[in-house]
Order: C-alpha cells, then sequence, then structure tokens
C-alpha cells in the first residue's frame, strides 16, 4: 500500500492528512470551506485515492493559509506514498469535459516541480471561495510533490465548472500516472535510473 501521513501545526493551520493511492475514492474532508471540501472529495473520487483531512484554519481572515498549507501536506504526503517510483506508468494526460468546461490535466512524476496554469476563471468568487486559491492550491501541491503538472481551459464560462473540472482532470491523470505495470514493476522509468 501506498501511503503517507501529514501533521503540520503552525500559527495559521493545523492540518492531519492521510492518503492512500492505492485506494478506493473514498474521502472524509473537513477544511472549514465547503467549496475547498467538495473539490478534494471530487479529487479523491476521480483519482481513486483514499483521502482523510481534518484542517482548522484562521478561516476568520480567510482561506487562503488553508488552501495553500493542505496543498502543502497533499504534496509531502504524495511525495512519502510514492516511495521510490518503481513500475509506475510516470505520465498521464486526459482533456476533461463537464458541461461547457473543456479542461486539459497532464501530469509527469519527475522529480522536479513545476506548474503551467492557464485556467481563466472567470469569477473572483465562487460562493465565499477565492476562485484565485485554485492555482494556490495547485502551487503547494506540485512544490512539494516535486512533479510536473499542466492544466490548460480549452472552453468554459461557469467558474464553478471550470474549477471542478480542473480538480478532475489532474485526479484522472494523476491516476493513470500511477499505475503500475507488472512487467516493469522494478523498473524506474527514467533514464537516469532515478526521479
Amino acid at each position: 500500500m501506498r501511503y503517507g501521513e501529514i501533521k503540520r501545526k503552525t500559527a495559521e493551520t493545523d492540518i492531519i492528512l492521510e492518503l492512500n493511492i492505492d485506494g478506493k475514492g473514498e474521502s472524509s474532508i473537513d477544511t472549514g470551506c465547503g467549496f475547498f471540501d467538495h473539490m478534494l472529495t471530487l479529487f479523491a473520487k476521480h483519482s481513486r485515492f483514499d483521502l482523510n483531512i481534518k484542517c482548522c484554519g484562521d478561516t476568520n481572515v480567510d482561506y487562503h493559509h488553508t488552501v495553500e498549507d493542505v496543498g502543502i501536506c497533499l504534496g509531502e504526503a504524495f511525495r512519502t506514498a510514492l516511495g521510490d517510483k518503481k513500475g509506475i506508468n510516470r505520465y498521464g494526460d486526459i482533456i476533461l469535459p463537464m458541461d461547457e468546461a473543456l479542461v486539459l490535466a497532464a501530469v509527469d512524476i519527475s522529480g522536479r516541480s513545476h506548474l503551467a496554469f492557464e485556467l481563466d476563471i472567470p469569477a473572483a468568487k465562487i460562493g465565499d471561495f477565492d476562485s484565485e486559491l485554485v492555482k494556490e492550491f495547485f502551487c503547494a501541491f506540485v512544490r512539494r510533490s516535486e512533479i510536473t503538472l499542466h492544466i490548460k481551459k480549452f472552453s468554459g464560462e461557469n467558474s464553478h465548472h471550470i474549477s471542478e473540472c480542473a480538480f478532475k482532470a489532474v485526479a484522472r491523470a494523476l491516476k493513470e500516472a500511477l499505475q503500475t505495470d507488472e512487467k516493469y514493476k522494478d523498473e524506474i522509468p527514467s533514464t537516469k535510473g532515478v526521479l
């Protein structure tokens, strides 16, 4: 079982996060932000990762610290759970539709942190959630997980649909990248011999 558990406590957030990459998509998410909980729940479902998150943050200020710190913790748990990365596909991609929204996500479990983010979200807020925090989450996740991630919107008008489409697309791309092939279970998918 590929598993990671992270506990992080700062002056701004107190987080306990558990990730099982070889799960069933089950989750228990409580960040204090309903929209963010929704995004993480569907992320777990579509990646088939089991994900438990409890975050107590300074949401009286706003959701920035909560979103960024959950991204940090998820990235650290992801990197821990992957271990030596033997036998993984390494690459995954999808162009995912959700109603009028169409988003591409492509991932390389490369050991190098890079986020290419072309996801124009028209509304400044989705409920009480600042739309710019979608990028903040993925930035934090990519930095700590040490992966390359491209997210690109081809179409979309509804800010909720666009954001949801992005989270689902990233989940599906990660699911594909982390699948293993029994024939190559002892191989690192790189000519360098390390990722």
